[in-house]
């Protein structure tokens, strides 16, 4: 089997903790994009486009018949129905991706990381608290994203979203943004040496370091 030489990383939130912008910043700060890359995994939704939104960029856009089609041919790695629209992964384009030593960020809700995590353990889930419910439902009006009616239902969701924050490896608490930003970076950076991901990419030196011959 051909070792995997990517991370997968998971990030999940209530909506409005800031789990995009944290990963978006993320990838933007990084300068070596070269020898460490990385991007965010483009989920399918049948969702409607909001404002500024671009098929293929922030998602792809499918309607549900098409979406319960990909279901019944296994093409998702994990999927959910939230707020009455379906949400998946592709599961050939993670597997792919993480084969070329690309780090992928799934941008996902605690349902389907239940189910990434059962597929693949070594996957790093990391949860996103806000520092208090006003500072929520605050972030959640500035978006200016959603009808009145809409937040309200996402701010009597967000509960119970965060009651699985103890099934995530990590937790962090978006008070001041810079600093858990830099707390993101360094999960990130701890996966990336791990044993088993080091001798996936430099197991030619290894071996060399315990070769009994003097190179």
């Amino acid at each position: 089997m051909t070792p995997q030489l990517g991370n997968l990383f998971i990030l999940a939130a209530p909506s409005g903790a800031g789990k995009s912008s944290l990963i978006k910043a993320l990838l933007a700060r990084e300068p070596d994009a070269l020898s460490n890359p990385k991007q965010v995994s483009v989920s399918h939704t049948t969702r409607a486009p909001r404002p500024g939104e671009v098929d293929g960029e922030h998602y792809h856009f499918v309607t549900r018949e098409a979406f319960e089609a990909l279901i019944e041919q296994q093409a998702f790695f994990e999927y959910a129905e939230v707020f009455g629209n379906y949400y998946g992964t592709s599961r050939i384009t993670i597997e792919q991706t993480l084969h070329q030593g690309i780090d992928v960020f799934l941008d996902i809700d605690w349902q389907g990381a239940r189910q990434v995590k059962a597929l693949m353990p070594d996957t790093c889930t990391i949860f996103i608290l806000p520092p208090s419910k006003s500072c929520l439902k605050e972030r959640l009006d500035k978006r200016g994203q959603d009808e009145p009616g809409v937040i309200a239902k996402r701010m009597a969701e967000a509960v119970s979203e965060m009651s699985h924050y103890n099934e995530f490896d990590y937790v962090l608490i978006n008070d001041e943004f810079s600093a858990t930003l830099q707390d993101l970076s360094s999960i990130v950076e701890t996966q990336r040496l791990r044993t088993q991901q080091q001798q996936a990419r430099h197991q030619a030196l290894i071996d060399s370091l315990l070769s009994t011959e003097l190179n």
